[in-house]
């Protein structure tokens, strides 16, 4: 097969849940445990760290990958969903998996695949654990997927697990409550191996500290760990942030080459895990890797679609967030964007809450719900009839491309576009 075929085969043989969300789903260790025995566990070859959570996972594995990255470690760096290009899921150095690695792998362990009868994620979890073996990886971030505990990564025994923070999402297969979908992240800790849980709250606390206490782990709070100071704004390249590490109250001036309010969560989450490797593993983590590492983010892992900025005149804008607790930041911070007229570009995936995702979105702007060209792709007369419960002055435009083309019609120099709701419509673009 070439690399057009191989990709067919992996999405069509093995559907993906990015491509038809539940029903790829597939619980369980057992599957990606028996592959990675017929591998030769190359799992167990390199340093790893766990990150699980609701939102932030995904700037927070770059974060940290672009850190250790910066100390001189070949590092590994495994997430999902991708944007463009598989490839993007599978990265060493900030270097995307060759094309022909993919094919290679595929070519080489096709049979056990299908008599494994493998998921996509499985698949792509452990092609990613073969090929950090192969390239001489140090040490690995590894994000879960869905949930964790079940998660295909969680056969690996990190140095470090992170859970970024805890909300309502995937409850069809996580659980109703909070506790309960906290006890599926929680099921990332292993023995005595160090949790480090990036926001703290009295609805799930106590799930993380149970499962801790009965593995003899250590849980570490972010927020108390580190403390932010402050945030501002230079550009439309990078944040500065000002934060007190508080074991001994020094203070750190750290530029952040990524947009986005809600990164002041993610960098207090970051410090601490990045400061528990650099004083407690075998890792060296000097204070320049440190700070060179957060300043280029996007430049040494190739992170997309976080706040990320397209255009200005008018002002553009994409984001990726598209659950609940997601679309909240990114509401809030288009609420204060400074434009005569704010334009958004909308589409969400099909399992979304749409009527409280609806909800979150800011009055003043005008909608143009789309639809992205995925089966998971929520039809644009569901939107318009939330849209139409709460007031809201929209249009509907059937596909991505014509409704920013429309957006870009309608809009004066001094407006602003914004392009989001799902991971799918951001793609697109």
């Amino acid at each position: 097969m070439n690399y057009n075929e191989t990709l067919d085969f992996l999405f069509t043989s093995m559907p993906s849940f990015q491509r038809v969300g539940g029903d790829a789903y597939k619980p369980g260790l057992e599957r990606i445990t028996s592959f990675c025995q017929h591998l030769g566990n190359p799992q167990r070859n390199f340093y790893t760290i766990h990150v699980a959570g609701t939102n932030g996972k995904g700037s927070v594995s770059h974060m940290l990958a672009s850190i250790l990255q910066q100390a001189g470690y070949r590092t590994g760096l495994f997430t999902s969903p991708h944007l463009t290009d598989f490839r993007e899921r599978i990265r060493v150095d900030g270097e995307m998996i060759p094309k022909q690695k993919v094919v290679n792998f595929v070519d080489k362990h096709e049979s056990k695949m299908r008599e494994l009868d493998l998921s996509f994620f499985e698949m792509t979890a452990a092609m990613a654990f073969d090929y950090f073996d192969q390239s001489d990886v140090e040490v690995a971030v590894i994000e879960t997927g869905l949930g964790g505990r079940l998660d295909a990564t969680n056969l690996i025994v990190p140095i470090l697990s992170v859970v970024t923070n805890i909300g309502m999402e995937h409850t069809e297969f996580l659980g109703d409550t909070i506790e309960k979908i906290a006890a599926e992240k929680a099921g990332i800790i292993k023995k005595s191996v160090p949790v480090v849980i990036g926001q703290r709250s009295d609805e799930y606390n106590h799930v993380f500290e149970g499962r801790a206490a009965e593995l003899h782990s250590r849980v570490i709070y972010a927020e108390e760990a580190w403390q932010l100071n402050a945030v501002e704004h230079f550009d439309d390249d990078n944040q500065h942030f000002s934060l007190t590490r508080m074991r001994d109250d020094r203070t750190y001036e750290l530029d952040v080459d990524l947009l986005g309010d809600y990164q002041r969560h993610n960098i207090v989450t970051a410090c601490a895990a990045a400061d528990f490797l650099a004083e407690e593993t075998p890792l060296t983590i000097s204070r320049r890797a440190f700070r060179q590492g957060l300043a280029t983010v996007v430049e040494t892992t190739g992170l997309m679609g976080r706040w990320q900025v397209l255009g200005h005149e008018p002002y553009m804008v994409c984001d990726t967030g598209h659950n609940a607790d997601g679309i909240k930041y990114v509401a809030k911070q288009l609420e204060n964007l400074e434009c005569d007229r704010l334009f958004c570009v909308i589409g969400f995936a099909k399992e979304k809450d749409l009527n409280k995702i609806i909800g979150l979105l800011p009055r003043k702007a005008h909608y143009i719900f789309t639809r992205a060209q995925i089966d998971r792709a929520r039809n644009i007369e569901d939107i318009a009839a939330a849209a139409d419960a709460i007031g809201l002055d929209y249009e509907c435009v059937a596909t991505v491309r014509e409704a920013i083309l429309h957006a870009k019609s309608l809009a004066g120099t001094d407006d602003a576009i914004f392009i989001g709701g799902s991971n799918f419509v951001v793609a697109e673009i």
